[in-house]
């Protein structure tokens, strides 16, 4: 099987904090390393209250020092949110630490709502142009063309992995002309995925990272010893969906039994639609799932999410997904 990886969002669960949500993410990368996952990464998001991994620097530092062999990164960082050379600086200091574990993925939405982007200072003009000069900028602090008159220390001469992420066909060009490998948020994101695999395909231009295209798919996984436990394990990723898209975020609530029949029929079309790529059952239903996902796109490695309200079956659900992937 392909390999596969962990996307944590740190999920702030209702009645815990921030700091339990660290905790159980490191809880989490440390059961992963025993179970095979490839990479451990996390994802900058801004004014949500059931989502701690802000700071995604930072809290990467934290799962670093307690985990010795799977890989951290970003997946991802929003790069319009910041200057390319803060993050050289902090991408080259975790790659100082942890030498040889650290990824970097970039997008270019800003994680956030417009006010929360403004408190930024963010230049709220939309500029398609602006991202993939920054991407260019950032790539040069890691290995400069010719000497700099401002240079990344640390990071410059380290060889951090840049990935592109996205959820449209944009981010494919952009991975596929720099020759970067491509992670699709299919986990939340699907309708343009085959448009956008497709396209990195086509265009991909082998660079000094990369010499083939390389793609990474998003993919939802509630697993459990039964179905109708895990049925009921999704329904906190359902109520979390409906209150992002309703302007309500709120922290991840508790499983409630038969949630998406109690919607009205627009919300429940919403959620098939951003869910589609999931898996939800006992490990014979995930790993047929998982198989037919995989070859019907061809990708190249999975990276795993489970928004799952309570840790301990959390831990159960990566652990399933873990032994469909090994068989």
């Amino acid at each position: 099987m392909i390999p596969f990886s962990i996307l944590d969002l740190a999920p702030i669960s209702q009645g815990g904090d921030a700091g339990q949500a660290f905790r159980n993410g490191l809880d989490l990368a440390r059961h992963g390393e025993t179970w095979g996952y490839h990479r451990y990464w996390m994802a900058e998001h801004h004014s949500m209250p059931g989502i701690a991994s802000a700071a995604t620097a930072v809290a990467l530092a934290y799962i670093g020092a307690g985990t010795s062999t799977i890989r951290i990164g970003a997946g991802g960082v929003m790069l319009p949110n910041h200057s390319p050379l803060v993050i050289a600086e902090q991408f080259g200091t975790l790659e100082s630490l942890y030498p040889g574990r650290v990824d970097l993925g970039l997008g270019r939405a800003p994680g956030t709502d417009q006010a929360a982007a403004y408190a930024m200072r963010r230049n709220l003009a939309s500029d398609e142009n602006q991202f993939p000069q920054d991407v260019v900028e950032l790539l040069d602090y890691f290995h400069p063309r010719e000497p700099a008159r401002v240079r990344a220390i640390p990071g410059e001469g380290l060889d951090i992995p840049v990935w592109i992420l996205g959820s449209s066909t944009f981010g494919a060009q952009l991975a596929a002309m720099l020759g970067l490998p491509y992670a699709f948020a299919s986990h939340f994101a699907p309708a343009q995925m085959m448009d956008a695999i497709r396209v990195y395909r086509e265009r991909f231009r082998p660079s000094g990272q990369l010499q083939a295209p390389y793609v990474m798919l998003g993919f939802n996984a509630f697993a459990a010893d039964s179905d109708a436990e895990a049925r009921l394990l999704a329904t906190s990723i359902q109520q979390a969906f409906v209150a992002l898209r309703t302007g309500r975020p709120t922290q991840l609530l508790p499983p409630v039994a038969d949630y998406a029949e109690t919607l009205p029929s627009q919300a429940k079309a919403m959620l098939d639609d951003a869910l589609s790529m999931s898996a939800i059952g006992t490990a014979e239903k995930v790993r047929s799932s998982i198989r037919d996902f995989v070859e019907r796109t061809g990708a190249d490695e999975l990276m795993i999410t489970s928004q799952i309200f309570d840790h301990q079956a959390r831990l159960r659900s990566y652990e399933i997904v873990a032994g469909c992937m090994h068989d």
